[in-house]
């Protein structure tokens, strides 16, 4: 346990879930309780506590060798003290991958770069009510071929898949991913050979991740989303360098913010088969 002379900074628990759901709301962040809780279970974390109340958060996702740090949240009133620095400090402290990765704010920017952090791309926010393309395919039950719908027999061949594009061991999320909403697949001579998500978050759904070999493939996916969630609220977190962002703007899903992809011990990628066209969360890549 960290002290200062006005608050402590500790262990995160589903005790401080209420104290950290009300500082999102503050900065208007979407998240509802249950998407904070999904993040602590797949997470350690940390709590800044004055006054017995929660007044900053931080939380470290380790998906094997790479971890992800999210939900830096500081309240308010007790910025411009170190605060952040220390709340960074202290959740970095929990894991020793040999990579982490984030998505800053313009605001969080100047102090992951002098914790070493260095861009890496650009993650554009679109949402808005979903509107369908046409002539969407239709998932067939036990294809052999084309667009189905996943199952927990598929989540191992989805697993490698999808750590082929990221890099990352995201097992525990794609289980997590199948319990809490739907995964559809795009399987070639009887192989899955792309997968995208549709869960519950903030104030509808969103569609992510998603890995596929090309943009072709990412449409056929969202499309099949788009369609889903047609007159819903919709969100998507995808890449500068993927194109998508005109194709999701055409069907209802406007440019509505992002964040900066930074990643601290990263190496160069080498060419990889499939990538990843939208994210699960900013917070978990």
């Amino acid at each position: 346990m960290l002290t200062d002379d006005t608050f402590t900074i500790q262990p995160m628990e589903p005790r401080h879930l209420a104290g950290a759901l009300r500082l999102s709301q503050a900065e208007k962040w979407p998240h509802r309780a249950e998407d904070w809780s999904l993040f602590l279970s797949l997470s350690k974390g940390v709590v800044a506590i004055e006054n017995g109340e929660v007044v900053a958060t931080a939380l470290a996702t380790p998906f094997g060798d790479t971890a992800t740090i999210n939900m830096i949240i500081v309240d308010g009133r007790m910025r411009g003290r170190g605060l952040g620095r220390k709340m960074m400090t202290s959740v970095m402290s929990l894991l020793h991958p040999r990579e982490w990765r984030l998505v800053a704010t313009l605001e969080g920017l100047p102090l992951y770069e002098k914790l070493g952090f260095r861009a890496v791309g650009e993650i554009l926010q679109h949402q808005g009510m979903a509107q369908a393309p046409e002539h969407v395919p239709a998932p067939a039950a036990n294809a052999v071929d084309g667009l189905h719908l996943a199952s927990a027999s598929d989540a191992s061949v989805l697993a490698q898949l999808d750590k082929a594009a990221t890099g990352m061991d995201r097992t525990v999320l794609i289980s997590e991913l199948l319990r809490l909403g739907t995964i559809l697949a795009i399987r070639e001579n009887g192989q899955i050979t792309a997968y995208a998500a549709l869960r519950p978050f903030g104030r509808g759904e969103v569609a992510g991740p998603v890995i596929a070999r090309d943009a072709d493939q990412a449409r056929l996916l969202l499309s099949y989303m788009l369609t889903e969630c047609e007159g819903r609220f919709l969100r998507v977190d995808t890449g500068a360098e993927t194109g998508l962002a005109p194709f999701l703007a055409e069907h209802g899903l406007a440019h509505a913010g992002g964040g900066i992809a930074m990643r601290l011990g990263a190496t160069a990628d080498a060419s990889v088969p499939v990538h990843t066209f939208a994210l699960a969360a900013q917070a978990l890549g």
